[in-house]
């Protein structure tokens, strides 16, 4: 498994969020791009971006510091956060992003998902965020009727290879992952890379993750536990390896 460290853009500045409440928001640094460097100086392999404000109001709002940030670093880094249109998508491609994640319009609209990976493959991830097992959407303000693991096969008919799976309840309260929830999502898709998210932070989270024996659990996003010193990078990595 590999760990991603979470960067997530409020007003230009690295937040982090509780539950996904943007009224719960704690800063940890006016600089994003500098933070960025202090990841890949602590041996981050890859980053995982987040525009929350563009969540929030449905268009990307930070895609020039996201730029900044995938040319200082060179490393991969995956990017959500607002991508409603296909230029959109486009304009983070050819900032040179590894991964645009799409989230709510995944669900809305799979025709456009199969376009998109038919057009950028591998480039093209879906982000199912989900509280008790049914999917969010709009910067996770709205709980659709949909299952996630209805959605996580549907979205692989589209030919996605990535997911990224959010438990929200979890996000962000440092009280571990949904493993349950991330079980049965890597078991509805196995053909599809799962990325964790939400509630991973401590290396005890990422060993429950690797005994789950997925083979398609590739990773796990972590962030407000690095961001208060309660773990290190380093020690995530090791728990991954």
């Amino acid at each position: 498994m590999i760990i991603l460290p979470a960067i997530d853009l409020q007003g230009g500045k690295c937040v982090r969020l509780r539950q996904g409440k943007a009224e719960d928001q704690t800063v940890y640094s006016d600089d994003p791009v500098a933070q960025a460097k202090t990841w890949l100086a602590q041996g981050a392999e890859q980053l995982h971006v987040v525009d929350l404000d563009g969540a929030f109001s449905g268009e990307p709002k930070h895609t020039a510091v996201i730029t900044e940030i995938i040319r200082a670093i060179g490393i991969p880094v995956e990017v959500g956060g607002g991508l409603r249109t296909d230029a959109q998508v486009e304009a983070l491609m050819e900032a040179g992003a590894e991964r645009a994640i799409l989230g709510t319009r995944a669900l809305e609209d799979t025709a456009a998902l199969a376009r998109l990976v038919q057009r950028f493959g591998r480039h093209i991830a879906v982000g199912i965020d989900a509280r008790d097992g049914y999917v969010q959407v709009k910067g996770w303000v709205e709980t659709s009727g949909k299952q996630a693991v209805d959605l996580a096969r549907e979205v692989v008919a589209c030919g996605v290879r990535t997911i990224i799976y959010t438990d929200t309840a979890t996000d962000g309260m440092l009280k571990g992952p949904n493993v349950a929830a991330m079980d049965r999502i890597c078991e509805a898709v196995p053909e599809c890379h799962v990325i964790a998210s939400g509630g991973v932070s401590a290396p005890e989270h990422v060993r429950a993750l690797r005994e789950l024996n997925r083979p398609n659990l590739i990773g796990a996003i972590c962030g407000k536990a690095l961001y208060d010193g309660r773990t290190t990078l380093s020690e995530m990595m090791a728990a991954a390896r």
